[in-house]
């Protein structure tokens, strides 16, 4: 199934910003993909940068990058929750308050980039796990019905977007 192929009422009008970003690609193929690029792209990042904040208040590279891994384990979390489960309510998180007690600033870029690998490499298995059905299952989370497969698009669009940030505001 590629993202072209999801209505919107799969997910909150919020995320169509982050489902706007992936490729009419299937969804295995957008997270493989990802994976891919987001090694590249932070590896290319200059060392002098990765701790470097545009304005104060604001995440470092090396920050941005572990709220991606966060994310990504809420969002797979709450796939195999809606999979596997009738009417799944979950609730949200609060992403500021993840990032600052993730400390992601006393890790090096290469045990951030290991550990994206395993959350990565995690994700692609358990989505491949899922059958057509699964795959349309809805659930709720944070008060918004969302799909299975909406999920998973939502994850490769938000990397999308922050690397697209990183270019903006910290290169």
């Amino acid at each position: 199934m590629k993202s072209s192929e999801m209505t919107p009422s799969e997910y909150n009008a919020f995320y169509k910003k982050y489902v706007d970003l992936v490729e009419d690609s299937s969804l295995n193929e957008a997270l493989a993909q990802g994976m891919e690029y987001i090694q590249s792209f932070f590896k290319a990042i200059p060392e002098e940068k990765l701790d470097y904040r545009y304005a104060e208040g604001k995440w470092t590279p090396k920050d941005i990058l572990q709220h991606i891994m966060d994310t990504e384990r809420v969002f797979a979390y709450r796939a195999l929750y809606f999979a596997r489960s009738d009417k799944a309510n979950l609730m949200g998180f609060d992403e500021n308050t993840f990032a600052v007690n993730a400390q992601a600033s006393n890790r090096t870029l290469t045990i951030l980039l290991g550990d994206y690998m395993v959350v990565r490499s995690a994700t692609i298995s358990l989505f491949k796990s899922f059958n057509k059905n699964q795959l349309k299952r809805v659930g709720m989370a944070n008060a918004s019905e969302m799909s299975v497969r909406a999920t998973g698009f939502v994850v490769c669009g938000h990397e999308i977007h922050h690397c697209n940030i990183i270019k903006e505001r910290y290169l």
